[in-house]
């Protein structure tokens, strides 16, 4: 199934591997293996599309978190709350299919970033498009401030995603408070 949703290449193939390494551990320690089959079993249910664009919009999420070359707890609940917005997956399995980006996005992030977040603008339409990269600047806000390393991934997103300027303004104008920059200004400005 990692194979199904990572895609073919000997890197997905790695991660495939250590996705499913990371499963089968988890489901021993805890003796849950029920629960992960039915969690597994329902994710290749789904239409190899909707497979492709469930990963794809995932990895995106985890490409936005792993900006600063780490993802925190925040940027994975962010994550997980992303994925089952618009009902698109229960909880279960976006607690997976997070665990399944993260790692993905840890292993073969940078060369991939690119590829993936074109597939998922291909796959996408219009509000899917403007929705995920909300949902980007969304993990990028979980700490309270967008760095400007961050902010220079979400604008490479924003791009590859094919998105209007205004519209990625309007989006970013939701999350102005939360860039660094706009945070520092403000503090030179207090004195502080």
């Amino acid at each position: 199934m990692f194979r199904r949703i990572f895609g073919p290449g000997p890197q997905h193939e790695a991660a495939a591997d250590q996705a499913q390494a990371s499963l089968d551990a988890a489901s021993t320690a805890a003796g849950d293996t029920a629960t992960v089959r039915r969690i597994v079993a329902r994710l290749e249910r789904l239409p190899v599309d909707q497979a492709r664009l469930v990963a794809s919009a995932a990895y995106t999420l985890a490409r936005a978190a792993q900006a600063d070359l780490e993802i925190s707890p925040e940027e994975t609940a962010v994550i997980e709350h992303e994925l089952q917005a618009h009902e698109a997956l229960d909880e279960p399995t976006a607690v997976l299919v997070t665990e399944m980006a993260k790692l993905q996005a840890r292993s073969v992030g940078g060369t991939e970033d690119y590829i993936v977040t074109r597939e998922f603008a291909a796959l996408a339409n219009d509000a899917q498009r403007v929705d995920v990269l909300r949902a980007c600047f969304a993990v990028g806000a979980a700490s309270g401030t967008i760095s400007a390393e961050e902010t220079a991934v979400l604008n490479q997103i924003a791009k590859e995603l094919g998105l209007d300027p205004d519209v990625v303004n309007a989006i970013r104008a939701e999350f102005h408070d939360r860039l660094s920059a706009v945070q520092a200004v403000r503090r030179i400005a207090e004195g502080r």
